[in-house]
């Protein structure tokens, strides 16, 4: 069973999806520290002035946020963030071939007040998920686990509990990813690698390093095809 263990982000890019893609079961793990300056409350989007950061903002500000479990991270509403984010999209891509397919889910995802921050980014992934035809994919939220140990530790326990065959990685984890400590377990490693086509973006130049939703509202139900292939 191909199993793929990853912090949830909000509004990630294609390459969160392509591990979405190639796996069987997908852990979200968010029982680790949150990474204060990560991808969890943010991503980057184009817009006719070059890319801009949409973040979400946070009750635990700072350093202190470091102690705390993604998790454990609650939504900040002292500012109508949702609302800039809604316009932001808006303005940036509603001339964008396909922005009118998704215009509703961005009604939907925005016109809540939502507490936590991993629940909000774990369903808005799971949506996107399933819009670019990831189907076959169970979630699962590695706090609903029993957990333990550190690092490869703490994978192997998840992928143990899990029943795990093959894990899947990213490629800047070979700097600790302790694979023989997987292999004795009888799970093998596939490690990622990044390399996807260029597409029609608005307001050139390229960027690859932006949200998937830059995809889908340029190519809607071909997205797929610029990520993992036909």
């Amino acid at each position: 069973m191909n199993c793929v263990i990853l912090q949830p982000s909000y509004i990630p890019w294609r390459g969160y999806f392509h591990k979405i893609q190639k796996a069987d079961l997908f852990v979200f793990y968010d029982d680790v520290p949150y990474d204060v300056d990560g991808w969890r409350n943010r991503n980057r989007i184009k817009t006719p002035n070059g890319p801009v950061w949409l973040t979400i903002p946070v009750l635990n500000k700072g350093s202190h946020a470091g102690g705390l479990r993604i998790c454990d991270m609650r939504i900040c509403w002292d500012r109508k963030w949702n609302e800039t984010h809604l316009k932001s999209l808006r303005n940036s891509y509603a001339k964008a071939p396909h922005f009118k397919r998704y215009a509703g889910l961005l009604e939907e995802w925005y016109g809540g007040r939502p507490e936590c921050l991993a629940e909000f980014t774990i369903s808005i992934t799971i949506q996107l998920a399933r819009e670019l035809g990831i189907h076959h994919t169970r979630f699962l939220r590695s706090s609903e686990l029993q957990c333990s140990g550190t690092k490869t530790g703490r994978v192997l326990s998840v992928l143990k509990q899990v029943g795990a065959t093959h894990y899947i990685s990213g490629p800047s984890a070979r700097a600790y990813l302790e694979v023989e400590k997987l292999a004795s377990e009888g799970i093998g490693v596939e490690w990622m690698s990044y390399s996807y086509p260029e597409y029609p973006q608005l307001y050139p130049p390229f960027d690859p390093q932006v949200s998937v939703l830059d995809l889908l509202f340029t190519l809607g139900p071909d997205a797929g095809e610029f990520i993992w292939g036909r």
